[in-house]
């Protein structure tokens, strides 16, 4: 955020303010159902991951982005491991358009939770006996835009008018 200086005095520059208020954690769960006699397999295992967003807006200004990532790994039918964290943040976002805050809430804000999130996944894997794992980088914007575009054709399909509705975030 820039300031500027009058009179010996900061005032805030005026335009749209984002930023981070807090991060964390606010849900994380691993399980090895099969352990000890899991660590035994010598198969390739298949990965599965699952993405969730949810925003609530806390005050006129402050949103709170959850980002909740779930990792299955399997072979065949057994699952060796289930990773699942909700990484958290508070954001302060004013002085945005209704589109412009859609998008800053679909795809900056997970942008931001995303590195704490993958870096808790790795982490909780490899505590828990398995080799390091990183989770790829994920483009929340084209994930967004397809949401988008997701949102238009339903909204063509049903003949509905979405637009006035609160869709902050809806990725």
């Amino acid at each position: 955020m820039s300031e500027e200086i009058a009179n010996g005095t900061a005032t805030e520059a005026t335009g749209p303010v984002f930023t981070v208020e807090k991060i964390y954690a606010k849900d994380v769960s691993f399980e090895v159902p099969g352990a000890p006699a899991i660590y035994n397999e010598q198969t390739q295992p298949q990965l599965q991951m699952n993405l969730q967003q949810a925003v609530q807006r806390l005050n006129e200004n402050a949103y709170e982005v959850i980002l909740g990532i779930n990792l299955t790994c399997a072979v065949g039918d057994k699952t060796i491991y289930v990773a699942e964290v909700k990484q958290a943040g508070v954001f302060g976002l004013s002085g945005f358009d209704a589109a412009t805050l859609d998008g800053m809430l679909g795809v900056h804000c997970p942008t931001v939770l995303y590195p704490y999130a993958r870096q808790l996944i790795s982490d909780l894997i490899q505590s828990g006996g398995f080799p390091p794992f990183f989770l790829q980088p994920i483009n929340f914007e084209a994930l967004y835009a397809e949401g988008l575009r997701q949102r238009a054709a339903q909204q063509a399909t049903d003949g509905s008018n979405l637009a006035g509705a609160e869709t902050a975030g809806n990725a």
